[in-house]
């Protein structure tokens, strides 16, 4: 089918207790290993894009990709702007036809965050593309922003945030991390569901890449609709290639990493569905 926005996978992820799985790609490989997962569950699913991979293959490159695929699979499809970093860029991936964008303003103050957030609200909203923003700061690294510590986010703010912007969905700082952990992470779970009483619109859990089980579950029964993955599907994809080599290191065709890379990346991507909730949900 053709590519869908992500706004009705996620009400309908909210009203049914489960969570959508949002994973990053790459290359085409790693979108073809994300969708043929949800084609075999039967699960909706969100394909994401980060500034540093835009910069690497551009808007109009993943757009083509992942469009091409989509209307392959019979499950619905969205291609999702991870971190957007600016108006501008935000703006550019609605044109090329990105079917769901988020704005970080994150870094910013509380005041300006609302102010870059309700300008891509405005042109994205006649679109009817939704928009998920930030509030709070999620620490670790992704792409070029890095934050050496976590600000959970503070609920009341929370529910003035989402009220004044009009945002669609909000991704929460409560102890996660973007990368890998260094250490046990500390989740703050209580706040998850007191934000959760204060805001009615799809909560979205980043730095997923780690976490046990469990505690993804816990959070996604506590109010969260999306959940993204993104470093441990660069590190299976990336592991399997070194496999290879390791074992045939006279291989120098670039389709035998992809034939290695796309079912490792694809048996992961169906683990992280399941601890989701979201198969057999399309």
């Amino acid at each position: 089918m053709s590519l869908v926005t992500s706004k009705e996978m996620l009400l309908k992820a909210q009203q049914g207790g489960y969570a959508v799985g949002a994973f990053n790609v790459e290359n085409m490989e790693m979108v073809k290993a994300v969708i043929a997962a949800a084609e075999e569950l039967n699960a909706p699913v969100m394909l994401q894009t980060t500034p540093s991979t835009v910069k690497y293959g551009t808007l109009e490159t993943y757009v083509g990709i992942v469009r091409a695929e989509a209307e392959k699979a019979s499950v619905p499809v969205a291609l999702h702007l991870d971190h957007g970093n600016s108006f501008e860029l935000a703006v550019r991936a609605i044109k090329e036809g990105y079917t769901s964008v988020m704005i970080d303003g994150s870094g910013l103050g509380f005041e300006d965050n609302i102010d870059v957030t309700r300008r891509v609200v405005a042109v994205a909203a006649p679109n009817n593309i939704p928009v998920e923003a930030e509030l709070g700061k999620v620490g670790g690294k992704e792409d070029d922003l890095e934050a050496d510590g976590d600000t959970n986010t503070d609920p009341a703010q929370a529910a003035e945030f989402v009220e004044r912007t009009g945002v669609d969905s909000l991704a929460v700082a409560i102890g996660t991390a973007h990368g890998f952990y260094v250490g046990t992470p500390v989740l703050d779970k209580e706040r998850l569901s007191e934000i959760r009483k204060v805001v009615d619109i799809p909560l979205v859990l980043h730095g997923a890449s780690g976490l046990l089980d469990e505690d993804v579950m816990d959070c996604v029964k506590r109010g969260i609709c999306k959940v993204n993955f993104a470093t441990e599907l660069r590190v299976a994809y990336t592991d399997a290639v070194k496999a290879l080599l390791k074992e045939k290191p006279e291989t120098f065709d670039p389709k035998a990493f992809g034939k290695v890379g796309i079912p490792a990346v694809k048996e992961l991507v169906m683990s992280r569905m399941k601890v989701c909730g979201c198969d057999h949900k399309a």
